[in-house]
């Protein structure tokens, strides 16, 4: 994955962003019971390249938070816990191919090239429903989350949101975009 946050960002700026990670890590405890701010902080510092890249899921609306950690890698998992759709990632169509496609009224982005660029991962449905169970998230927006091949090869994409106390899944025309529709990340450190 390529990152447009790999730039250096400054003592200040570094530190402010893991006050900001640390308070909230220690108000939403429920979403990471069995791990330490302190396992937390010592990964974030040992990785500094991605501490830029969750500056930028911070600085586009997404709230990062840690929600838990890969079984495998034993990577901390960041997922963007916004209560709606990250409001600096919205009004996406899909991906590349369906932005090339439109003719007019072209939206500014595709919701997986700006995931590219930042350096973190659509969320794919899996994903999208654990993080369901960790809050109420998506009430009035909804996101794009990582499509199936054989969808998206009939110019089809998925999003979901969360309405009468239940998660859908919906497809949509990839090339469509909405104000209300943007997507959420996943980042492991």
């Amino acid at each position: 994955m390529k990152s447009a946050s790999n730039q250096l960002f400054s003592k200040e700026i570094q530190d402010e962003l893991i006050l900001i990670l640390k308070k909230r890590f220690e108000k939403f405890k429920t979403r990471h019971s069995n791990i330490s701010w302190q396992e937390v902080e010592a990964r974030l510092l040992k990785f500094p390249e991605k501490l830029a890249i969750l500056h930028e899921m911070e600085l586009t609306g997404g709230e990062p938070d840690v929600i838990g950690i890969d079984s495998k890698t034993k990577e901390i998992i960041f997922f963007d816990c916004s209560e709606e759709s990250p409001k600096g990632r919205r009004s996406l169509c899909y991906d590349r191919e369906a932005l090339d496609a439109r003719k007019e009224h072209k939206p500014v982005n595709s919701a997986r090239d700006l995931a590219f660029d930042m350096g973190i991962s659509l969320l794919n449905e899996e994903e999208y429903r654990l993080l369901q169970t960790l809050g109420a998230f998506d009430l009035k927006t909804s996101s794009w989350i990582e499509t199936p091949e054989a969808i998206r090869a009939l110019d089809g994409a998925l999003f979901c949101d969360r309405r009468y106390n239940h998660v859908f899944v919906y497809h949509n025309g990839a090339q469509s975009y909405y104000a209300a529709r943007g997507f959420r990340g996943r980042l492991n450190v």
